[in-house]
């Protein structure tokens, strides 16, 4: 017998609940299976979980599969309808253990239950944040704290994936970051899907910046935290006072900014303005100068006009931007954007999205060569890489220890990499 085969589609907070449903199959003694947590962020992400599990399915014809995840939720009918599908459970479903107990049972994987196992996200009031002690490499840990959103941006569909927001509370997560700190982590990046909202459903409803500070007060050996992507909008006073006066802080910060136009931002049904992301971004590195700044910028949502669109290329020098994630609209069914009239043509959205990827590419570049001559600390992630604070990438030509941070100075620029 042998155990389940997992395959990861989407976003690093997926990769984290793989992580928790493998060790809860293995608890429920599940064997010869094939478990797809899918992602259904556009609807090319959709389309690639059903090719997935086709490819999968030729791979495995005996075992049964098994379909959770952001697509499984928002459009379980959809993988209901598939062949090759066995059992399409659901966010919530997936992260509770008598679920697996429950497939673990017939011989066929359904026995009396019905094929589809979806309840309704909305209704969930709380997060399984403490199912696993964190995941990742040897050298950097991710740890969950919180889940779902509560804001209803017209572009997207993962609130109705994930449900509202719900925190893990900071006791819980400070166990688990010393637990990880314990076992060798010399990293820990907080992960959600709004991780800014952390806090709000809890009592006295702390802020982010709150957890952060206690993090750094009550796990003093922790030598490094990193916070994934944040709406820059919702960042609270202690976020800022962390940012200027902890080094243990990472100094770099995931924007989610959507856009640089202030029509476009009221379209999308976004919380901040143009101006509100510049001055985010200036403060931010008035109070650690050496602070970099990636984002998520979308290319060609409905009307945007090429002055529209000269605005958000523009952002990306006004703000200093360094690491894009730039996202040509496509057109996701259940979302608002979606019936809105004026949709961009296809071939000038891939046109707008190469030329923002081409504006980051030149930022990377400025990046890279303002390193030269400097040190840094350096946490290895293999032997012959690892990440600056910033999270840029140091390749090493000497094997360094896994999991290690090297002091070293940077001699030059290859390939995208930093040279030690």
């Amino acid at each position: 017998m042998s155990v389940p085969k997992f395959t990861t589609l989407g976003c690093r907070l997926n990769a984290y609940e793989t992580e928790a449903m493998k060790e809860l199959s293995q608890q429920a003694g599940l064997e010869n299976a094939v478990v797809v947590n899918t992602c259904a962020v556009t609807a090319e992400a959709v389309r690639k979980a059903r090719q997935e599990i086709r490819k999968l399915r030729r791979e495995n014809p005996e075992a049964p599969i098994i379909v959770t995840g952001c697509a499984a939720q928002t459009e379980p009918e959809t993988f209901a309808a598939m062949e090759e599908v066995t059992r399409v459970i659901g966010n919530t479903e997936k992260m509770q253990p008598e679920t697996w107990q429950q497939i673990a049972k017939g011989p066929d994987f359904i026995g009396n239950t019905e094929k589809v196992q979806v309840d309704d996200i909305m209704s969930v009031t709380e997060t399984a944040g403490h199912l696993i002690d964190g995941f990742g490499t040897r050298s950097r840990a991710y740890v969950q704290v919180q889940n779902g959103c509560d804001h209803r941006c017209t572009f997207c569909i993962i609130p109705y994936g994930r449900g509202n927001s719900r925190s893990v509370p900071a006791g819980v997560v400070i166990d688990q970051i010393k637990r990880l700190v314990d076992r060798g982590y010399n990293e820990v990046v907080l992960t959600g899907v709004d991780l800014t909202s952390w806090g709000a459903d809890l009592p006295a409803q702390p802020r982010l910046g709150d957890l952060v500070m206690r993090i750094l007060k009550l796990v003093p050996d922790l030598p490094r935290l990193r916070i994934s992507s944040i709406d820059s909008i919702e960042a609270d006073e202690n976020l800022m006072q962390a940012i200027a006066t902890e080094p243990r802080l990472m100094p770099h910060l995931h924007l989610s900014l959507q856009h640089g136009d202030d029509l476009i931002l009221k379209r999308m049904a976004r919380r901040h303005l143009r101006d509100d992301a510049i001055a985010f971004c200036e403060e931010a590195r008035r109070l650690r100068p050496e602070m970099t700044f990636g984002a998520d910028i979308i290319a060609g949502f409905p009307t945007e006009t090429d002055a529209h669109f000269e605005n958000s290329l523009k952002l990306v020098t006004d703000c200093g931007l360094t690491w894009l994630h730039v996202f040509p609209y496509s057109k996701r069914e259940g979302t608002p954007a979606a019936k809105i009239p004026n949709q961009v043509n296809g071939n000038v959205i891939k046109e707008r999205a190469a030329r923002l990827r081409a504006a980051g590419d030149a930022q990377v570049e400025r990046h890279l060569a303002a390193q030269i001559g400097k040190t840094h600390r350096v946490l290895m992630e293999n032997p012959h890489m690892g990440r600056t604070e910033q999270f840029t990438e140091v390749a090493f030509a000497t094997p360094q220890e896994e999991g290690r941070i090297v002091t070293t100075a940077i001699a030059g620029v290859s390939n995208g990499q930093l040279v030690a």
